[in-house]
């Protein structure tokens, strides 16, 4: 399988990393074999360095380096949160306004891979930029409602904690759709079932950073999947999210289920 090439130069590459695939082999999933950085090395046929990672069921811009230092530099700009992230999520229940949510989270360790880390670290500052961008209600009973409400939500993280995006929406009582870990197992499932939300539903939409070469300023776009257009037509909230919105759908008609017919745009 190929990649989908957002951006390319001379220094960087970006591209729209698919929800279910790690940035790089883990010996957490010694199994795995099919990762994005060997994947877009293969593609390109270079040598390409992380500069930042997304949450193997995230999907959306991942952006490498293609040396040493053009990584380097790259990672310098996220320390320094001197780049934009973009985010949106479908989550539970109706999220509507705008507001920014401090919430300062203790780090969450792997039972594995952090089991000789401290258990008694302090709670780090992170914050996350939230706005809700459209809600609806269906007729689908999930869980002790008769209906299910869900919310098209941006984000815009101002910090980097690990799960910060999934775990301040638990916060503030909206999971994310698709959670597995912090969510709602039984919202989970219904929406898988009658929507086709079979994945954590949070993209990583968009990138805007200074070019660390050139200066010039550069802002990247990842589509949406087959999943997430689903999800948009279910809900009727196509033209919402037009950056990313790179595929048409055609409903089927059935609400449980969708007979699609797609294409490239």
């Amino acid at each position: 399988m190929t990649l989908e090439i957002l951006y390319q130069d001379d220094w960087l590459v970006a591209v729209n990393k698919p929800s279910g695939w790690l940035v790089h082999r883990s010996w957490l999933d010694r199994d795995e074999k099919v990762v994005v950085m060997q994947t877009v090395r293969d593609q390109i046929g270079q040598h390409v360095f992380t500069v930042h990672r997304l949450d193997r069921p995230t999907s959306g811009v991942l952006l490498l380096g293609l040396s040493s230092e053009a990584g380097r530099r790259l990672s310098r700009q996220f320390e320094q949160h001197e780049i934009q992230k973009r985010y949106h999520a479908i989550t539970r229940g109706w999220l509507e306004g705008a507001d920014v949510l401090d919430y300062p989270l203790v780090e969450e360790l792997d039972k594995i891979a952090d089991k000789f880390s401290r258990q008694d670290k302090v709670a780090q500052p992170a914050v996350t930029q939230y706005r809700g961008l459209a809600t609806v209600e269906m007729p689908v009973a999930i869980g002790r409602y008769d209906t299910a409400r869900y919310s098209l939500v941006e984000l815009l993280p101002q910090t980097g904690r690990k799960h910060q995006l999934r775990r301040h929406m638990v916060h503030l009582r909206h999971p994310i759709i698709g959670d597995t870990k912090h969510g709602d197992l039984r919202q989970n499932r219904g929406a898988a079932e009658h929507f086709g939300c079979n994945r954590l539903m949070l993209h990583a939409s968009q990138l805007a950073l200074t070019h660390p070469f050139t200066g010039e300023p550069l802002v990247i776009n990842a589509g949406l999947d087959e999943s997430w257009m689903q999800a948009l037509s279910h809900f009727g909230w196509q033209g919402i999210l037009k950056e990313n919105e790179r595929v048409e759908f055609v409903s089927g008609g059935s609400q449980d289920g969708c007979d699609c017919e797609t294409t490239r745009g």
